[in-house]
């Protein structure tokens, strides 16, 4: 509607200057010159910073996959009976290891409905042709609740746990922590394996922080209102320069 209303005050301008003779329709190009030089430097501006936090989720998530494979090779090879005062079976073993496993699985999945969640200033859905889209390509996080992605990642206790927390990835951290330490007093972890996993989940949690920044700091609407407002008015600058070239064409007919 709104470029409907544009283009109707623009062809309504340029049909009073051409037909009617109303020669004070027109404007000079210093004006769109200056407009245009704004223009560019606006949209440069936004497409680097665009560009820059599109590089730096890229990255972020790289180093959730890097730390992820770490954390699974860590398991597989530090949970043992070398360090236990009460051997564990070997079936108890791969529950512990399983146990860790999904729960780690299970934070990347509230991570990523964390991710998905809509905010106020995330408009993008309004617009018709993500509407026409998202009837063919839908992320599952808008079809299933966090809890029932959770359910075959984690025991009812530390379901029941995670969904009473409002940053419940942050939760799941915490029982990942709370079990290496048990683990280490029990044996079942070397003190030393056990400061190597607590280090990889500082680095889980520094990811999980970038990646929530990203997501509660949206690209500032100034910028891209102002962007807007620019290019607006650069357009219809250059429809009033285009009755100037009309009369200049006008002209040469005449001579």
């Amino acid at each position: 509607m709104r470029h409907f209303v544009f283009v109707v005050i623009v062809t309504t301008t340029v049909a009073l200057y051409y037909f009617l003779g109303l020669s004070w329709l027109k404007i000079p190009w210093t004006p769109l010159a200056l407009i245009g030089t704004a223009v560019a430097f606006v949209i440069g501006f936004q497409n680097n910073s665009a560009y820059g936090r599109i590089w730096e989720a890229r990255k972020i998530w790289g180093g959730i996959v890097n730390s992820s494979r770490t954390f699974g090779m860590f398991i597989q090879d530090m949970v043992t009976n070398e360090h236990t005062t009460v051997q564990m079976s070997k079936q108890e073993l791969q529950h512990e290891i399983k146990t860790l496993t999904y729960r780690h699985i299970a934070w990347m999945t509230a991570l990523r409905h964390a991710m998905r969640q809509a905010k106020p200033w995330e408009t993008a859905m309004s617009e018709r042709t993500n509407q026409e889209w998202s009837k063919v390509i839908r992320p599952l996080e808008w079809d299933t609740s966090v809890e029932e992605a959770l359910k075959p990642y984690l025991s009812t206790k530390d379901l029941e746990y995670a969904m009473t927390k409002n940053n419940k990835q942050t939760a799941i951290l915490y029982l990942q922590s709370h079990h290496l330490r048990r683990l280490k007093e029990s044996g079942g972890i070397w003190e030393f394996a056990f400061l190597n996993l607590e280090t990889l989940l500082q680095e889980l949690f520094a990811s999980q922080g970038k990646s929530e920044r990203i997501k509660n700091f949206p690209y500032p609407r100034q910028f891209a209102s102002l962007n807007h407002y620019f290019t607006l008015c650069g357009h219809l600058f250059c429809y009033y320069q285009w009755q100037s070239y009309l009369n200049l064409r006008k002209l040469e007919h005449q001579l």
